[in-house]
């Protein structure tokens, strides 16, 4: 039993809001944190879904591993580059704008199924 990454680099919203996402899916079961964000509002749904869905796509290809059993092992957001913009303000001057990145990074893995005894 082995577990399966995907990675999603140079996402083009704020580390700190993408946080507030992934803190909501972390730990549940893969069919639970795609209904989760199918019904979240958050500029950063829509591309997480996508990234969970390549993980269990990877699953899938490597083969012995039970696609239902899946969960979120672990999910984490770091800070990508920050392209750095200026906007013109009054006498001449400048303020400074930035366009912060994320790279969130998925990791999946089989439930252990607990035995009875």
């Amino acid at each position: 039993m082995a577990e399966v990454k995907a990675k999603l680099r140079y996402l083009r919203v704020s580390p700190r809001k993408v946080r507030r996402v992934v803190d909501t899916i972390r730990g549940r079961k893969v069919e639970e944190a795609l209904d989760i964000l199918n019904f979240t509002t958050m500029a950063s749904a829509p591309d997480l879904s996508k990234l969970i869905r390549s993980a269990l796509a990877n699953a899938g290809q490597r083969g012995g591993m039970d696609v239902d059993q899946l969960y979120l092992k672990s999910i984490w957001v770091s800070v990508g580059p920050i392209i750095k913009r200026y906007l013109a303000r009054a006498r001449g001057s400048a303020s400074r704008i930035n366009k912060r990145t994320s790279h969130i990074t998925v990791v999946l893995d089989e439930k252990q199924l607990t035995k009875s005894s």
